[in-house]
């Protein structure tokens, strides 16, 4: 199974693949109380789910850039594949949280709910992307 994260400051988004690497569904999130803690939650969430790969959002610059939030999350990365010992490859996020955002005002959902499913929402679009790349090769 593959794991996507969306890393944030106040929470952490989790989706999983089906067995085959063919679907993502949510997987709930983490709420993120401090870089270290939140890589040492991925990282267990990982292992007990028996995953093979870790899928992190990577937040690049609409011009390609790197920016301090890319810095962040490559540091995070990081720090989650050395407690995991799974490989982590970062991918391109660029409009993930703007795409789950407009799925749901489509959906009308608002409020706490929308808070509480938005990050969930954006890791599942990060590793649907990353899955649908990855047949496409």
């Amino acid at each position: 199974r593959i794991l996507g994260v969306d890393y944030g400051d106040a929470r952490t988004g989790l989706a999983l693949s089906d067995v085959s690497g063919f679907l993502a569904s949510g997987a709930g999130t983490i709420k993120s109380t401090g870089f270290l803690k939140t890589a040492q939650a991925v990282a267990d969430f990982a292992r007990q789910n028996d995953v093979g790969l870790i899928v992190l959002g990577h937040p690049i610059n609409m011009n390609g850039t790197l920016g301090p939030r890319s810095e962040k999350v490559q540091a995070f990365g990081k720090k989650v594949q050395e407690l995991s010992e799974i490989k982590v490859e970062l991918f391109d996020e660029r409009l993930s949280t703007a795409n789950a955002h407009q799925i749901l005002n489509q959906t009308n959902t608002r409020g706490q709910k929308r808070k509480d499913i938005i990050d969930e929402m954006s890791a599942c679009l990060i590793l649907q992307s990353y899955l649908d790349r990855e047949r496409n090769k």
